[in-house]
């Protein structure tokens, strides 16, 4: 088969004999078609030179996220971290806390309004206890929940344009994917109406749930599944691929086989947010519009 080129040019010089063949259309075993081959004539032989150019697509993926490779946990722990965080915390707060509290109150059915300040007291516990757990696994003379820190690259990403550009996001992909969700699950979801209920039982409760939705969960979960995980995996792998990774944990930990694409899709969303602005006040404003959307729409319901 005949090797078509694109250029083919003989240059004499005193001082730099070189002869370039650039740009390949037909690859040969042993050569990538993007490389360029010099032959370098010096003392009487020939010196192959191949410069291997990157393509622009990666080098925008590149120089899309800002995290570093050197987070305040090791690499080693991040799983035994993990399942501390959800076997031992987010699993007893999440799922046994209102148990434990009908059982004290002696009450199998908790009131709309206690079961909100219930929630609330629960969900800051949550939050207290994996900071200290963060905390106390981080590496000595490390800061591994910091809100504050911006470098100079940071500086100039406005981590609000940042969150606001994810909101819109958001609600296109939620928007279309809760369409192809109404024809699988015909069902309103239990929570939703839980959530209404609470929201319609008085002041008390509303204030307690939209705590809970808008500052304590974000909060919560941003440390957690983008400060602590998405961070912590990206020395082992592109953080393209720690982004799904983390993004599919995240989808996985709400247990909601229903909602697990919408979550997962929120997960990457807030991620590419965090990962832009390298900022953890971007997602966690994110997280919060999208919580307080969800609520106003299951109160207005």
């Amino acid at each position: 088969m005949a090797v078509l080129c694109q250029s083919l040019a003989t240059k004499h010089n005193p001082s730099h004999n070189k002869i370039t063949l650039l740009s390949f259309i037909t690859p040969k075993p042993h050569l990538h078609p993007s490389k360029s081959i010099h032959f370098k004539p010096q003392h009487n032989s020939f010196k192959l030179h191949c410069s291997n150019d990157e393509q622009p697509s990666q080098q925008i993926f590149e120089g899309f996220s800002l995290l570093g490779s050197d987070p305040p946990w090791e690499s080693g722990n991040v799983w035994s971290t993990m399942g501390f965080y959800f076997f031992s915390l987010h699993v007893p707060f999440s799922f046994g806390g209102l148990s434990l509290v009908s059982h004290l109150f002696h009450q199998p059915v908790l009131q709309p309004q206690l079961k909100a300040v219930a929630i609330l007291v629960i969900s800051t516990t949550e939050l207290f206890a994996t900071v200290l757990l963060l905390q106390f696994t981080a590496m000595p003379n490390s800061k591994p929940v910091s809100f504050l820190e911006r470098g100079s690259v940071r500086s100039k990403r406005n981590w609000v344009f940042a969150a606001l550009i994810g909101f819109a996001v958001l609600v296109a992909a939620m928007y279309l994917t809760s369409l192809l969700a109404d024809t699988l699950f015909e069902n309103e979801g239990v929570n939703n109406q839980d959530v209404k209920e609470i929201l319609l039982s008085g002041s008390v409760a509303q204030a307690s749930i939209t705590l809970v939705f808008c500052v304590i969960a974000p909060v919560l979960e941003e440390i957690v599944y983008r400060r602590f995980l998405l961070t912590s995996l990206i020395p082992s792998m592109q953080w393209r691929q720690a982004l799904i990774v983390s993004s599919l944990i995240f989808a996985a930990a709400h247990l909601s086989g229903e909602n697990f694409i919408q979550l997962f899709l929120i997960g990457m969303v807030l991620g590419c947010s965090y990962s832009w602005t390298g900022d953890l006040r971007s997602p966690i404003l994110l997280h919060s519009m999208y919580n307080a959307l969800t609520l106003f729409i299951d109160f207005n319901a």
